[in-house]
């Protein structure tokens, strides 16, 4: 009996030095394990007269009992311990001022969008839409572009399964269906989503444009390049901005032109534009030509008495531009970070 009050009072001082979790198991496993204190005399219960076991048997019971009170005991303090170090390192300074939610904002292309929307109003354009579903009519045919033009193949095309409709190629067939319910004057803007094939930094299968139409009596290209110089310099707010035509074919205006617009982010340097200063970098930034009268006819125009312009630019390609962003696809891919610049 000397010898098991000796093992308690040895598991009792070890019991309270303990400080962690870890270090109880281990005195745990010291007197209550398989090789333990306690165990062993237990195993050694047989070694007694027959007399005596009982008595001892019952002795030890209750000294492992003890023990092991005391081991849950202490577990239940260290814990203790434990959870009220972590809820002070943790603790909520309830005096803070609180964190709002962060105001959403505009997507950039809408933001966009909408100035390009303003700026024409004020030049007297309104706003016209249409479809983005549209049927092969008015996206090709009153256009122009007959059963062997290029844009009709599947590698440039989104068509409808088991329809002859299609996703819209571009804005034009607004200006179609716009003047088929209204008389000249007509002065509007068509901007929207339009979809074809491509898929690169600077092409999306999806994306925006904005076409413009003026149709009256006596338009020119003079009138074209009047408007288009007025909205760049207005839009990129730069007065020196010029633009230039170059020949080109689309099929329902004659004749056509690209638009260039003299551009760089900073003044022409041989670093940034590869010419000497003082020379103009020139940039695509639409098509545009006089309105074929073919075109004119299908919108119930008389060509004989009307004439008009029409241009298209990309949206995406106008905020590139204005945000110095050089791949299109960031537009797209809901990085918050990235939309947040332009909050």
């Amino acid at each position: 009996m000397r010898e098991l009050e000796k093992i308690i009072a040895e598991a009792e001082g070890a019991i309270r030095t303990t400080k962690t979790v870890a270090e109880l198991e281990q005195v745990k496993a010291r007197f209550l394990g398989k090789a333990g204190s306690l165990t062993g005399l237990l195993k050694g219960l047989g070694k007694l007269p027959a007399e005596e076991r009982p008595k001892a048997g019952a002795a030890i019971n209750q000294a492992k009992v003890r023990v092991e009170a005391l081991i849950q005991s202490q577990r239940e303090a260290i814990l203790g311990r434990e959870l009220d170090a972590k809820l002070a390192a943790e603790a909520t300074d309830v005096t803070l001022p609180g964190r709002r939610q962060a105001p959403g904002g505009l997507h950039p292309i809408a933001r966009v969008q909408e100035q390009v929307e303003r700026l024409f109003a004020t030049m007297g354009f309104a706003v016209a839409d249409g479809p983005e579903i549209e049927n092969d009519y008015y996206n090709f045919t009153a256009l122009r572009m007959f059963p062997d033009h290029p844009s009709r193949s599947m590698q440039d095309t989104f068509y409808v399964a088991g329809s002859e409709n299609v996703l819209r190629t571009q804005t034009s067939p607004v200006q179609v269906r716009y003047m088929e319910s209204h008389r000249p004057p007509i002065r509007i803007i068509c901007p929207g989503r339009v979809y074809r094939c491509d898929h690169d930094a600077t092409h999306s299968p999806m994306f925006h444009q904005v076409e413009g139409l003026w149709v009256d009596e006596g338009i020119s290209l003079a009138d074209l390049k009047g408007t288009v110089t007025q909205f760049c310099r207005a839009f990129f707010e730069r007065d020196d901005i010029a633009i230039r035509f170059r020949p080109s074919y689309f099929p329902f205006v004659e004749p056509g032109v690209e638009i260039d617009m003299a551009w760089s982010r900073n003044e022409p340097t041989e670093s940034n534009t590869g010419r000497k200063d003082g020379q103009v970098s020139y940039l695509e930034i639409a098509g545009a030509g006089v309105v074929h009268p073919d075109v004119l006819r299908n919108g119930g125009i008389d060509p004989a008495r009307y004439s008009g312009f029409a241009f298209g630019m990309g949206l995406d390609r106008l905020a590139m531009l204005k945000y110095g962003v050089n791949d299109l696809r960031l537009f797209f891919e809901n990085d918050l970070k990235f939309l947040a610049q332009f909050r």
